[in-house]
């Protein structure tokens, strides 16, 4: 599991998240420092010297060394270092395939944050990564994820997060609470339906626990999914990133639904999944 560290409380509470989680699934992290070319430029007077760049890139690795030591003592989580010059959210794509990540777990004040991974970052991150991306914002305790928010609606994408959900659950003997919604169309409405059987017949035959709520339409969706996660005092949010588009049903994209939830989940940890991702790997999913 790939961990970008900025030194921010927010990646902070990230990483204290992950190795909780790397401990709980055996796995490895992967702290990455990323210093962009433009933040070496201002300290070095706007000079570009390759020594210069070297002492940065070293002085960031010792951090982040220091920092590993202090996850391994705590955790037993091995931890590997990395520090590198580059686009942020490209950096965190390209070396999380690189080490062959099963996942990135980052931290994020949202759209008004301030710290150097956060906003646009993240939402980029989460847009074009291959492998699910959980944003993290508090230092909330994550020994558990066992209350598990699932938002379906129609999109053949909705299911694809199925089987993290499983993984998730049987590891932790979580319960899958699937919230979706009727729409006023009366074949979409089977549709939905019909989805939300074969999700629940997926679940009892994986023998995990769920439980299913209805609204009566789908009104600012995101909003009342954020409610239901606080009345389940949900560990996890699992949505996916993009939606496939359909101009019968609302449009759920990074910059509308999935940035929503990502920014106003509160304490609320918010597992990414891209539809495009189709490969499982490692010990984290079994």
């Amino acid at each position: 599991m790939l961990v970008p560290v900025d030194f921010s409380e927010m990646s902070l509470n990230a990483l204290n998240h992950a190795a909780q989680v790397a401990k709980h699934f055996n796995n490895d992290l992967v702290l990455l420092s990323i210093l962009e070319e433009d933040f070496l430029s201002n300290i070095f007077s706007f000079s570009k010297n390759e020594s210069k760049d070297n002492l940065a890139m070293e002085a960031m690795l010792g951090r982040l060394k220091e920092k590993a030591s202090e996850i391994k003592s705590q955790f037993g989580v091995n931890c590997k270092c990395d520090v590198r010059i580059g686009k942020i959210y490209k950096t965190i794509i390209e070396t999380a395939d690189e080490y062959g990540c099963d996942c990135v777990i980052m931290g994020t004040h949202g759209a008004s944050g301030v710290e150097r991974v956060i906003g646009s970052n993240a939402s980029r991150t989460i847009s074009y990564s291959t492998m699910p991306v959980i944003v993290v914002k508090t230092d909330k305790n994550p020994n558990a994820y066992r209350n598990i928010v699932f938002p379906l609606d129609l999109s053949q994408e909705s299911k694809q997060k199925v089987k993290w959900a499983i993984h998730l659950a049987k590891s932790y003997q979580s319960t899958i609470h699937i919230l979706t919604y009727k729409v006023g169309d009366e074949f979409l409405n089977k549709k939905l339906m019909a989805n939300l059987k074969q999700i629940q017949n997926i679940l009892d035959e994986n023998g995990v626990n769920h439980s299913e709520t209805v609204l009566k339409d789908d009104d600012d969706f995101a909003r009342r999914t954020l409610e239901f996660a606080e009345t389940k005092l949900a560990d996890l949010i699992i949505i996916m990133t993009q939606q496939e588009s359909d101009k019968s049903i609302r449009e759920y994209i990074i910059e509308t639904y999935a940035q929503q939830i990502v920014n106003d989940a509160g304490n609320v940890p918010v597992f990414c999944v891209n539809p495009n991702y189709s490969t499982y790997k490692s010990e984290f999913i079994i």
